[in-house]
């Protein structure tokens, strides 16, 4: 995008995108809050609801990700942007991608969260660890009878691929 509607736009996307992490620390939330844009319309707003509802996995972009593949009836956002009030985490980013979205714009960066106590650095170098040696062990454990539902995966004809 290179005009000055082009950058409205795009800078309306995101205000959305900040106005829900504001909007999530004034409901005891998060400061992150996501909208993901299909086609210049909003399709899902979402914003970080980790701690009431206990769930470690609710992140605004998480969220945000699971309303528009419900809304879409889709399980990839390809064609789709996601705007996020700050730069993901790790497991976001994971997600981001299984989700195909095609673009990220982001507000605050990881450094600015690790600022305020939402420092990621921590899991980055754990994934660089041996699984034994890393904080939360990672064991192998009867790994030829979990090898059968992939056989069974790669038999299957009629699969949906993802």
């Amino acid at each position: 995008m290179n005009t000055a509607q082009d950058t409205e736009q795009l800078e309306y996307f995101m205000r959305a995108a900040l106005a829900l992490s504001r909007e999530s620390v004034r409901n005891g939330g998060g400061p992150f809050g996501a909208v993901i844009v299909r086609h210049g319309a909003i399709i899902a707003a979402a914003s970080n609801s980790v701690t009431y509802t206990n769930d470690p996995t609710a992140h605004a972009e998480i969220n945000a990700i699971r309303q528009a593949c419900r809304k879409l009836k889709t399980f990839e956002l390809s064609g789709c942007s996601l705007f996020t009030s700050c730069e993901p985490c790790p497991m976001c980013l994971g997600a981001i991608y299984w989700a195909r979205l095609e673009v990220i714009y982001y507000g605050n960066s990881k450094d600015d969260a690790a600022r305020i106590g939402f420092d990621d650095a921590f899991i980055y170098q754990q994934l660089t660890i041996q699984h034994p040696k890393r904080s939360i062990p990672m064991i192998n454990l009867l790994p030829q009878e979990a090898a059968q539902a992939f056989l069974d995966w790669e038999q299957m004809e009629d699969k949906t691929e993802y």
